[in-house]
């Protein structure tokens, strides 16, 4: 007892959606984590037993929580939790952490956030099945990385479909359709000059509108997806043929090497000509 059992997800380059680790623990009495910060959502579901999850509110008040077997919470990238198993009846739960541009609309959607981190089920059944799922990820950990995004999806719709707090997406519809359009349009175009005005413009919506509607349905600016698109391009490309640094960056949409060098930089850590270096020799 007590000794977390625990899997990590190997591949780094999945932007829409990804794991990170998962894992179960069957805790002793009184066994607490934190308090601690997570860098990504961690979502765990109980086995069985009790606890407490003495979670941060955005405004800094700390909102306790006492939880059961076929219950679930949310811990979002930034907050400070803390969480205790029981003295008498200590729990056992499944974790999954997890991240993307698409991971703070799934939870929405599942009516999880940081100032409502309690998940329920509908029934025993369908919370019996979401636990299966989730330990699916742990004792399938060295399948490949396409199987276990993909099951991270199908683990995403349920936890949506079996939610007692479901968001109604009917009214979404139509703002969801304009952001799609934007999506694609920008995945389409990121390699030339393009801006915020222009492709607000293509969806016929207002600029400052349609920032704050993509920002809330994908996860970050319009201006951040782009950037997201030209760098993940570039490594592609990079990794993938023998292509100058200069034209990959002017193929991506950065006509200044410099320019471009700053932002891969930033957005992966090292230099182009460095994090090459490092991916072919991963690669050979």
């Amino acid at each position: 007892m007590d000794t977390p059992h625990i899997a990590l997800f190997p591949h780094e380059h999945f932007l829409d959606i990804r794991p990170y680790q998962y894992g179960w623990e069957e805790c002793e009495p009184l066994h607490s984590f934190g308090p601690f910060v997570r860098n990504h959502y961690l979502f765990h579901y109980i086995i069985s037993g009790k606890g407490m999850l003495y979670s941060h509110a955005a405004n800094g008040n700390i909102h306790e929580y006492r939880l059961e077997a076929g219950q679930g919470f949310l811990i979002c990238p930034g907050q400070i939790n803390l969480y205790t198993a029981d003295e008498k009846d200590p729990w056992k739960y499944v974790w999954i952490e997890f991240d993307g541009m698409r991971a703070e609309e799934c939870l929405l959607q599942a009516g999880l956030e940081q100032s409502q981190p309690i998940y329920r089920p509908r029934s025993i059944e369908e919370g019996k099945l979401l636990q299966d799922h989730m330990l699916y990820f742990f004792e399938n950990s060295k399948r490949s990385p396409i199987h276990l995004v993909g099951k991270l999806y199908l683990f995403l719709d349920e936890l949506i479909e079996f939610s007692t707090s479901r968001q109604n997406t009917e009214e979404k519809r139509e703002q969801d359709f304009y952001i799609n359009e934007a999506v694609v349009y920008i995945q389409q175009n990121f390699n030339r000059e393009l801006t915020v005005d222009e492709v607000a413009g293509f969806c016929k919506l207002n600029r400052n509108y349609f920032s704050r509607k993509f920002k809330k349905v994908i996860g970050c600016t319009p201006q951040e997806f782009l950037i997201r698109q030209r760098l993940t391009n570039a490594a592609e490309l990079m990794s993938l043929t023998d292509l100058p640094i200069k034209s990959i960056a002017a193929q991506c949409g950065y006509p200044n090497q410099f320019h471009f060098s700053q932002a891969f930089k930033k957005f992966y850590g090292m230099p182009p000509q460095e994090w090459r270096k490092h991916n072919h020799a991963e690669r050979d």
